[in-house]
């Protein structure tokens, strides 16, 4: 998935004993379903989600962060994984953005779309769009959600093809994004929603599972 490179080895859990490294994300699983496949192109987009324990050193962030529950080394994440024609990726990141718009509208969050400029993006990424949302306790916007359109940059890694109507087989596109990190959707909804007297109002969307 190209998420392991010399470079950012110090951001994973290696375990030695069984050589192998703890995934940062469901993305890590997701990607590689269709591993050596050819898809039929009647059958794309194919959309998947996926619930996981992510794990993350952080060594990046010196220690920032890691004291509360926005940055932190374990936490739950859900991420959703798409397989597209390539002329239709970018309209499929699209559409993903738009579910996550949906999501934080339904819990009436403020937030922001956030265009990455290329020296911020991951290594497979070819267009990435973050969203961000207002923390009160630290007067600024954070990024909950990313949106990863990779093209073909992974599907080529992982040989997942589309056999298109004219009978020609090309490698498909591939995107990944947040659907929810859990923890800092929990510190989003208390900074935002919390009240004079300390306690939380609960969004509307949610009361009925409370």
């Amino acid at each position: 998935m190209a998420r392991l490179s010399e470079q950012d080895k110090n951001e994973r859990y290696y375990l030695q004993q069984d050589d192998m490294y703890l995934i940062g994300s469901a993305e890590h699983t997701l990607g590689p379903i269709h591993m050596d496949e050819i898809i039929d192109e009647k059958d794309l987009p194919k959309r998947y989600i996926a619930f996981s324990s992510c794990f993350r050193r952080e060594a990046g962030s010196y220690g920032k962060d890691t004291q509360g529950i926005l940055r932190v080394h374990q936490f739950d994440k859900l991420e959703m994984e798409s397989f597209t024609t390539p002329e239709n990726s970018i309209k499929e990141q699209n559409f993903i953005v738009g579910i996550q718009e949906y999501l934080m509208k339904k819990l009436e969050l403020p937030h922001r779309l956030m265009m990455i400029c290329t020296g911020d993006m991951g290594k497979p990424d070819a267009r990435q769009i973050d969203v961000e949302t207002w923390m009160p306790g630290q007067n600024k916007y954070r990024e909950t959600h990313t949106s990863d359109l990779n093209t073909d940059y992974q599907s080529r890694r992982l040989n997942t093809r589309v056999k298109r109507k004219n009978g020609q087989i090309e490698f498909v596109h591939m995107n990944d994004a947040t659907a929810f990190a859990v923890g800092r959707m929990i510190v989003a909804i208390v900074e935002n929603f919390q009240k004079k007297d300390g306690t939380i109002k609960i969004p509307k969307i949610l009361k009925k599972y409370l």
